[in-house]
């Protein structure tokens, strides 16, 4: 059993927990009377001259705690204030040290986009999601199957959640399907845990353009963040190298600032 096997057994395990305490009418009753107007995650992207979705994320499996007594409030805050475009939080528990409570965080102390990211199989996280506070969620294209990951991006949708689909490799290109918003290529192999920004330069071309794209994972400078702007990426999801500082916030707007010299550098050489 593979890592992504042993996640995915764990989140069903915790789903029929949940269900057990609160069946999926109530809950998605509850989703669907959340008042609050839903923010468009790839409408911000697209807007947005820093397109970075800033994450907030204590640990990893591959490298246990990065930032363990992070504040969700105080990160999340500072991110909206220094640019970010969207604001991701990691609620798993058991592998990623995180929650809805954190997500609920968030969301009082920001006005951005947020996504939950998490390993989402059924409706029931979709409802907790936008309950929470989520405007998008993230679908893993290596956790489900190609109807299974249809039928979920039209659930989010139908309680006025935006999916991301995050793909991996040519063959995931296929869970693409109406009701996705954003297609994420993350670098990372899961088989090995590396990072390539190669991975996003191959897929690019091949996600068609009526999908706000975003390249995810091992990306931590300027020069690479051009570079995959230059092939069509119109986000970045970027995390671990904020979190890793004593200031995510601080650490995101530096990187932010240096996009906004390489950008005015650009049209002064052009």
């Amino acid at each position: 059993m593979n890592i992504l096997e042993k996640i995915l057994a764990t989140k069903r395990e915790e789903i029929a927990a949940c269900q057990r305490q609160r069946s999926f009418d109530d809950i998605y009753g509850e989703a669907q009377r959340v008042a609050r107007p839903a923010l468009s995650l790839s409408e911000s992207l697209r807007r947005s001259a820093t397109p970075i979705i800033a994450e907030f994320k204590r640990r990893s499996p591959s490298k246990g705690f990065i930032s363990k007594d992070a504040d969700v409030a105080t990160v999340a805050s500072g991110y909206a204030a220094h640019g970010a475009a969207a604001i991701s939080v990691l609620t798993d528990r058991e592998y990623f040290a995180g929650s809805l409570a954190d997500l609920a965080a968030a969301r009082r102390a920001s006005s951005v986009p947020l996504l939950r990211k998490d390993f989402i199989i059924s409706p029931y996280q979709l409802c907790e999601a936008r309950i929470a506070g989520a405007d998008a969620a993230l679908l893993i294209a290596a956790a489900l199957t190609r109807e299974q990951c249809a039928e979920l991006a039209a659930f989010a949708r139908s309680i006025n959640i935006e999916a991301l689909l995050e793909v991996h490799c040519e063959a995931e290109l296929a869970h693409i399907n109406p009701h996705v918003n954003v297609v994420g290529v993350n670098n990372r192999n899961l088989s090995t845990f590396a990072t390539n920004a190669a991975t996003s330069l191959t897929l690019a071309p091949l996600i068609p353009d009526t999908y706000a794209k975003i390249s995810e994972s091992g990306i931590s400078d300027t020069e690479t963040v051009k570079m995959l702007q230059k092939a069509g990426f119109q986000g970045f999801l970027m995390g671990e190298i904020f979190m890793k500082t004593g200031n995510p916030a601080q650490a995101l707007g530096k990187l932010i600032e240096e996009l906004k010299v390489e950008s005015r550098k650009s049209k002064v050489e052009s």
